[in-house]
C-alpha cells in the first residue's frame, strides 16, 4: 500500500483490498452509501460501460478522453447486496478523497461537471472508467513497486487471500465478497486452504496435549 500514498486514487485501491468489492460495484458507489459515522459500505449496484465504437481507433479515443457511456445494474448475485464494514484507515482515505473531489467540482467551468452524487468520478462528474483507471493510475504504480501486472479484480483477490490466510471464518469471507455460495469462495480460493489446514492441525494438538505449555 506504501505505493499508493501519493496517488489521488489512494482510496479506491485501498477500498478495494479493504472491502474485497468488485471494481465494478466500487465505481457504482454513492456517497449516500457511505458510512461515516459506523465505518461502514453498502453496495447495492455495479457499474457496466455501454461502448458501441465503430473502430478500434475511436475507441481508444473515447477511453482517452473518457466519454465512454455508462449504465447501472443490479449487483451480480442476491448475496452481491451487502453491507461491508471498513478500517478506519480507508474512511479516512474516502474523507479525503471526498474533499478534494469537492474543489474539483468548485473549479469546473458552469456546466462542465456533472454532479450524479458517484463516490469515484472523472474531472467532469461522471464516474470513472475502469480501463482508463488502470492504464493511467494502477499500472503505473505496479511499475514502480516492482510488481507483477495484475488487474484491479485482484485487489479483490488480495483481500480474500490475506483473510483466509489470517484464520478468519471462510463464511465470513464469502459473505464479504458477495458471493453466491460459501462452495465457490472454498473453489477460488482453495490455494490458502492447505495452510490454513496446516494451522488448524496444531491449534488441535496444542487442544488435545497441551504442547503449548511445553513450549518456551
Amino acid at each position: 500500500m506504501e505505493a499508493t500514498i501519493y496517488s489521488p486514487w489512494k482510496a479506491f485501491f485501498s477500498l478495494l483490498i479493504d472491502s474485497g468489492m468488485r471494481p465494478g460495484e466500487a465505481l457504482a458507489l454513492k456517497w449516500e452509501d457511505i458510512d461515516f459515522k459506523n465505518p461502514r459500505v453498502t453496495i447495492n449496484r455495479t457499474l457496466t460501460r455501454v461502448r458501441r465504437d465503430s473502430t478500434p481507433e475511436l475507441y481508444l479515443l473515447r477511453i482517452f478522453l473518457n466519454i465512454t457511456g455508462w449504465k447501472l445494474e443490479e449487483p451480480k448475485t442476491k448475496r452481491s447486496r451487502r453491507t461491508i464494514p471498513l478500517t478506519n484507515q480507508v474512511i479516512s482515505d474516502l474523507q479525503e478523497y471526498k474533499k478534494a473531489q469537492r474543489k474539483q467540482e468548485l473549479k469546473a467551468e458552469p456546466g462542465v461537471y456533472n454532479n450524479y452524487g458517484f463516490v469515484f468520478t472523472a474531472n467532469n462528474g461522471e464516474p470513472m472508467d475502469e480501463q482508463h483507471l488502470y492504464n493511467r493510475h494502477f499500472k503505473p504504480l505496479l511499475i514502480k513497486a516492482g510488481l507483477p501486472d495484475i488487474r484491479l479484480y485482484d485487489l479483490r483477490h488480495t483481500c480474500a487471500t490475506l483473510l483466509l490466510s489470517a484464520g478468519v471464518n471462510s463464511k465470513i469471507v464469502s459473505e464479504r465478497l458477495g458471493h453466491a455460495s460459501i462452495v465457490l469462495t472454498l473453489d477460488t480460493y482453495s490455494h490458502v486452504l492447505p495452510d490454513m489446514q496446516q494451522g488448524a492441525t496444531e491449534q488441535l494438538e496444542n487442544i488435545l496435549f497441551n504442547t503449548a505449555k511445553g513450549k518456551k
